[in-house]
C-alpha cells in the first residue's frame, strides 16, 4: 500500500527552516537596545535603509509583481527616508551597489521577500517602543506603520500569494537558502551599524540562563 505524504506549503517550510535565523537576529537587533534614545534608533535606521536598499530592485520586478499582489505598495525604502529626515538625518550612502539590480532570480527574490515582509508583520511592538522616544507612524517610525487592511490580513495577502508560486524542489531549495541570507545579511548590518548595548547584552543573556 502506498502512502502519499503532503509536501509541506513553501511558507510552513520558510518558518521551520528560519527559526533559528530569526531568533539569533531579534537578539543581536535587541541588544543593541534601539528604542533606547534617538541616537540608538538612528543606528537601527541605518541598518534598516540598508537592507531595504539591497531589496528595492524587488519592488519594480515585472516578473515578480506577475505573483505577488500589491508589490508595488510593500515597498519601504522611501518611508525609511522619510523617517531618516524626520529625525534631521542625511541619507546614508552604503558602499558596493544593492544586493538586487538586474537579472533577478524569482527563488532568490522570494527568500529575500519573505524576510522583508515578515520583519513588516512583527514591527508592532517596535512602533510601541518607539512611542516611548517620541516616534509614531507620522513622524520618525512611518516605516514600522501597518498597511490599511492591517498587519495579520497585509501578511497573509503575501502567504498564500507565496504558496501558490508554481516552484520546483531545487527551486523550493532556493527560497530557503536565499532566506537564511537575508537573515544574515540583516545581522551583518548590525554588527557593523549597531554596537551592543552592554546592558541590553546582559538582561539577554541572563533571561536565557
Amino acid at each position: 500500500m502506498n502512502t502519499l505524504v503532503d509536501t509541506p506549503s513553501l511558507v510552513h517550510s520558510l518558518n521551520s527552516a528560519s527559526h533559528a535565523d530569526h531568533e539569533r537576529l531579534e537578539k543581536r537587533i535587541m541588544g543593541a537596545a534601539p528604542f533606547q534614545d534617538r541616537a540608538s534608533y538612528s543606528r537601527f535606521l541605518k541598518v534598516q535603509h540598508a537592507f531595504y536598499r539591497d531589496i528595492d530592485a524587488l519592488y519594480f520586478d515585472p516578473a515578480l509583481a506577475t505573483v505577488l499582489p500589491d508589490l508595488a505598495a510593500r515597498r519601504r525604502l522611501a518611508l525609511i527616508e522619510q523617517d531618516l529626515a524626520d529625525l534631521g538625518m542625511a541619507r546614508p550612502e552604503p558602499a558596493g551597489n544593492p544586493h538586487f539590480a538586474t537579472d533577478i532570480d524569482l527563488p532568490t527574490a522570494l527568500g529575500w521577500l519573505y524576510v522583508a515582509e515578515g520583519s513588516n508583520l512583527g514591527a508592532a511592538s517596535l512602533l510601541k517602543r518607539g512611542a516611548g522616544i517620541g516616534l509614531s507612524e507620522t513622524f520618525g517610525a512611518r516605516h514600522l506603520s501597518a498597511a490599511p487592511e492591517g498587519r495579520g490580513l497585509h501578511w497573509r495577502t503575501f502567504t498564500d500569494a507565496l504558496d501558490a508560486v508554481a516552484l520546483s524542489e531545487p527551486e523550493r531549495a532556493r527560497v530557503i537558502e536565499a532566506a537564511h541570507a537575508a537573515f544574515a545579511r540583516v545581522h551583518d548590518l548590525a554588527e557593523a551599524l549597531m554596537p551592543l548595548d552592554r546592558d541590553a547584552a546582559e538582561t539577554a543573556a541572563t533571561s536565557d540562563a
